[in-house]
């Protein structure tokens, strides 16, 4: 409410009054603000230093927890890794040794039926190439084996060589092909039926029997790997004695699975239990100065709420009571000064006089 002003003078002086005490509270405000946010950021620090001391520490002591029981698991696992590889040896090992003692007879007859045919050939003086199995897929071929052998002999010496030939020399000609062609079929069929016609004609009898001789061989080894493969594929293992092996294979397995099992427990515990134990310890720890900082921040949020509401009632009464008649330019201390210097040299009757002066003495 506007009111009329009886004394300029002490006017002037309450307006500078309360001007000045607006400054300073503003100023109060503004370092109970900064002290306020200084205090915000020490206590969230701090709450973020206790939290990351938190994490921290659960997080070695979990890793420690699972390092522990992996060492245990690991020394387990490579026992029986050990164990199974030992297994496998003496598997593979009774394998061989059953192989062995169910093809003994037939190794034995093969070992026979060859020296029965070198017998055979040395009484007959038959060529000891003639003994070869190349010789006899040549001359005397019996199976698919022997026949390929022959399908690609021929081919080797009656059209591989003789192209190559063509191909190495520098001219080409049809002739030269021919030529060469001819030559091939003279000189390997010429030792094609040369060796044929002395072996068979001097020992057609003891090649004959050579032959019977190496079917009976080739049919034992056909038997030999029918057994081997069956034994191979036989999934009864019961007799190689591997027992002993199972039961510390069973042995570990089932230690591993309970060290499994308490490793899994414990973690469990530790996040449960141990945890919160620790957390409880680490902030309790922190739990004074936390409550310190937290005191003192909502002190000063405290005084701050209190300097900016009474910061609030000055201003609305300084607006009310001043500025309504001085306006904003003369809220200034050196200017009411400097009003009520002109007032008190009865320059001027009232405030708007004093104004005025004032306006004309600062545009000279």
């Amino acid at each position: 409410m506007t009111q009329t002003i009886t004394d300029f003078k002490l006017f002037l002086e309450d307006a500078k009054q309360a001007v000045t005490e607006l400054s300073e509270f503003s100023g109060k405000e503004n370092a109970l603000r900064q002290e306020e946010q200084r205090l915000e950021r020490t206590l969230e620090a701090e709450k973020k230093a206790v939290n990351d001391s938190v994490n921290a520490t659960v997080k070695k002591r979990r890793e420690e927890i699972a390092r522990s029981y992996d060492n245990e698991i690991g020394k387990l696992q490579e026992k029986l890794r050990k164990t199974r590889s030992r297994r496998e040896r003496a598997k593979n090992q009774g394998i061989k040794d059953r192989i062995k003692e169910e093809t003994m007879e037939l190794h034995e007859h093969n070992r026979e039926l060859k020296v029965r045919m070198r017998t055979l050939f040395q009484a007959d003086r038959v060529p000891f190439y003639c003994g070869s199995g190349f010789y006899y897929a040549l001359y005397f071929p019996r199976g698919i084996k022997e026949i390929l052998t022959l399908l690609i002999t021929f081919s080797v010496c009656f059209l591989a060589i003789p192209y190559g030939i063509y191909m190495a020399l520098p001219q080409k000609k049809t002739l030269f092909l021919v030529l060469i062609y001819g030559a091939a079929v003279f000189i390997f069929g010429g030792i094609y039926v040369l060796v044929g016609n002395v072996t068979k004609d001097r020992h057609m009898k003891a090649l004959k029997e050579g032959r019977t001789i190496r079917s009976l061989m080739a049919s034992n080894r056909r038997k030999i790997r029918v057994v081997t493969a069956s034994i191979r594929k036989d999934r009864d293992e019961a007799i190689y004695n591997l027992e002993k092996y199972d039961d510390e294979i069973a042995q570990m397995e089932q230690e591993l699975e309970q060290v499994t099992q308490k490793k899994k427990e414990a973690l469990g515990t530790f996040e449960n239990v141990t945890k919160t134990i620790i957390t409880d310890e680490i902030v309790g720890n922190s739990r004074q100065r936390l409550e310190e900082l937290a005191q003192a921040h909502q002190e000063v949020q405290d005084r701050l709420r209190y300097t900016e509401k009474v910061l609030k009632e000055k201003k609305i009464f300084i607006t009310d009571t001043y500025e309504s008649y001085l306006g904003k330019e003369f809220l200034y201390p050196d200017k009411l000064d400097e009003l009520k210097k002109i007032m008190e040299s009865d320059a001027a009757v009232n405030l708007s006089e004093a104004m005025e002066i004032y306006r004309s003495h600062n545009r000279k």
